[in-house]
């Protein structure tokens, strides 16, 4: 009766298994990526970026730092799953300086992703022929060791890895 129409008129679902070839041709890394931990937004006016994100989005917005290794101040906007970096030059010399000089309004910097071992990871990606802007990981923002790899190896995106 319907019982035997309804199993038989069910949808079938198909679920991938670990040993499909595609995943068996992939190498395992030694390192992992970890979370998204945030995206950076460079502005030319960090008070109006603070304000926008702090008094009409009603976020949390942290205390502006400067950091003179990297060349910028840095604010960070708590979003619960990640965050934004919100960056504005600190000197002349900043790359920053050098962003907003080509985007007059601002615009995504780059992405942070945490890794395992950033050691592991420079490593590897060295002999991947990925390109990292730096000859060892320098402390960022969080006072953790960061690298950033060359956005032409990464599709046109800066990408920071912060190790975890």
């Amino acid at each position: 009766g319907l019982l035997t129409r309804l199993l038989t008129s069910a949808p079938t679902i198909r679920t991938l298994s670990s040993s499909n070839s595609f995943s068996q041709n992939i190498p395992r890394c030694l390192w992992k990526l970890g979370r998204l931990n945030h995206v950076a937004i460079a502005v030319p006016d960090l008070e109006k970026a603070q304000s926008l994100y702090k008094d009409v989005l009603g976020a949390q917005v942290s205390e502006t730092v400067a950091i003179p290794e990297h060349g910028v101040y840095t604010v960070f906007v708590e979003l619960g799953n990640t965050k934004l970096e919100l960056l504005h030059p600190l000197g002349e010399k900043s790359p920053i300086a050098s962003f907003l000089q080509k985007n007059k309004t601002g615009g995504m910097h780059h992405i942070c992703i945490e890794v395992d071992d950033i050691n592991v990871a420079m490593t590897e990606l060295k002999k991947k022929k990925i390109r990292i802007l730096s000859e060892e990981p320098k402390i960022g923002a969080h006072g953790k060791p960061v690298i950033f790899l060359h956005p032409k190896d990464c599709h046109g995106v800066l990408v920071e890895l912060e190790q975890a």
